[in-house]
């Protein structure tokens, strides 16, 4: 099969056939439709989260296509059967895995960082539960689903519990993910929604789907701009989906007491903590990517109508290309890549 294959890092990928993987007992074959080039695979071709276990390697965990084989003793799903794959593929036995959240057990487990990812023809899956049947989405625009939209969804409902309806929340970065966080606040916690991006084609985005204000932090002091409209209370959430020092220092001053601060970004940003730097009984919170039952909510919403996403397609050939794209931020919302 054609695949695009990791050898070095901070190296470009190459396209290369290898051999085309068979189902184990127990595993599933996926013809691959579509796989979202996701930024965090940038963080990890650069060499800053040098995780993968081996040289070359096949990244690639937005994957949606269609059942190819079953291995044996697979029932539940059939040949030909248009899927999203959940890639938070866990061991199963944790405490964690246990309680749904494969996701959290261990990083070098997932599908595209610890077993070869979708960035191919064909991808393995080691079970049917990390599969969703997908019959009412066209699988060619749904990969992004399984990231894009599962990663803020589950960052959106952490922060409800601190949300009540006509309170202020902030989203900082309106790129793939932010732009589901908006839809997710204005479907789920009837609070005014604030989008933070400094290029002005996202901020138009935002409001497009929903965003009550769009704000240039280049512009304007985003956290002064929150206190004056609430009246001096602030944000009673605040989403950083970027994660770098500039985003989290606004995140904090845009905060209110007993607010919630849900990083998600993977940029490695710091700010500091302190008792008095902090609004009384705030939380500060982290949030990796989403569990299965999480992911078909997502799905369940989008054959519903009720969320949308800007999808661009390019063929599996143009991956670099797309990757040189997606890191000066020249794709307006997600990327994804047919073989």
């Amino acid at each position: 099969m054609k695949a695009a294959l990791l050898h070095e890092y901070g190296q470009p990928l190459r396209l290369e056939e290898v051999a085309t993987p068979e189902p184990a007992a127990g595993e599933v074959l996926v013809r691959i439709a579509s796989t979202g080039a996701c930024h965090s695979d940038l963080h990890v071709m650069s060499g800053e989260m040098p995780i993968v276990p081996e040289m070359p390697w096949i990244l690639g965990h937005e994957n949606a296509g269609y059942v190819e084989a079953l291995g044996e003793g697979v029932t539940g799903v059939e040949v030909g059967e248009p899927v999203l794959v959940w890639g938070g593929w866990g061991c199963g036995v944790c405490r964690q895995c246990r309680s749904g959240d494969e996701q959290v057990c261990d990083v070098l487990r997932w599908g595209g960082l610890g077993r070869p990812g979708g960035y191919a023809e064909y991808l393995v899956v080691p079970s049917t539960r990390n599969l969703i049947s997908i019959p009412g989405l066209d699988p060619a625009t749904a990969a992004p689903l399984t990231d894009a939209a599962l990663t803020p969804y589950r960052a959106v409902r952490k922060a409800l519990p601190f949300i009540d309806p006509g309170s202020t929340v902030v989203i900082m970065g309106i790129g793939g993910l932010g732009q589901y966080g908006v839809q997710f606040l204005r479907l789920l916690s009837g609070a005014r929604v604030v989008a933070v991006d400094t290029a002005a084609d996202k901020r138009d985005r935002a409001l497009a789907l929903g965003a009550d204000l769009a704000l240039d932090p280049t512009e304007v002091d985003v956290p002064a701009e929150i206190e004056g409209m609430t009246g001096g209370r602030k944000a009673a959430g605040v989403l950083d989906f970027v994660g770098i020092d500039a985003t989290m220092a606004t995140a904090a001053g845009c905060l209110g007491k007993q607010g919630v601060f849900v990083l998600v970004g993977l940029a490695g940003g710091q700010v500091p903590v302190s008792f008095m730097g902090w609004p009384p009984e705030s939380t500060i919170k982290t949030s990796t990517w989403g569990n299965r039952n999480e992911l078909a909510e997502v799905v369940a919403l989008a054959e519903a109508g009720r969320i949308t996403g800007e999808v661009e397609q390019a063929p599996l050939t143009a991956i670099n290309e797309v990757f040189e794209r997606l890191e000066h931020g020249k794709v307006a919302g997600r990327a994804v890549l047919n073989p």
